[in-house]
């Protein structure tokens, strides 16, 4: 079982970083990425929901730092791994205890984990480290959010539902 967790998240992994080192909009503000639209995190966030927080964080945190290996865009600051094992962590952590999860509970979950990651830590890293201002971070981030987080809580309920009903590899909890 260990072995089939580790391929799961490795593939999701994968996917992340393809998802968002070449299949993203970026948004340039200053020469520097200040925006990026996409589907990226959505592997992280099926991560943590099927398999739990810990591996949310791993399959985040090794998306970040091997993506940026892989195809890096500006330096490296470690702040992006760490935002992106957030993004891993508060999903599970959120679903943790729930057999049957709703809608309501997805669209929470990603709802808050979305807003910390991509509206209050990205941005303030942004400015803290690249010394980007705020607000022309800040109002792209929002915007994309209104539509990402109804999407990535749609898409991830189906292709959880559908992977664990195929595969029945969703942590018991």
């Amino acid at each position: 079982m260990i072995i089939k967790r580790a391929i799961y998240i490795s593939l999701l992994t994968g996917l992340s970083i393809v998802l968002t080192r070449m299949l993203s909009i970026r948004i340039p503000i200053g020469g520097i990425e200040g925006v990026r639209i996409g589907f990226g995190p959505l592997p992280i966030i099926i991560a943590s929901i099927l398999f739990g927080p810990i591996e949310g964080a791993l399959c985040g945190g090794l998306s970040d730092f091997l993506g940026y290996f892989i195809n890096p865009m500006g330096p490296y600051i470690p702040a992006f791994t760490i935002i992106s094992m957030i993004r891993g962590i508060l999903p599970g952590f959120i679903t943790y205890n729930k057999d049957r999860l709703s809608f309501m509970d997805y669209l929470i979950s990603i709802a808050i984990t979305q807003i910390l990651a991509s509206m209050v830590l990205v941005p303030l890293s942004l400015n803290i480290f690249l010394g980007l201002p705020l607000k022309p971070v800040l109002i792209p981030a929002i915007i994309s959010q209104i539509f990402l987080i109804p999407l990535y809580s749609l898409l991830s309920m189906k292709i959880v539902n559908v992977i664990d009903a195929r595969f029945k590899v969703r942590m018991s909890r």
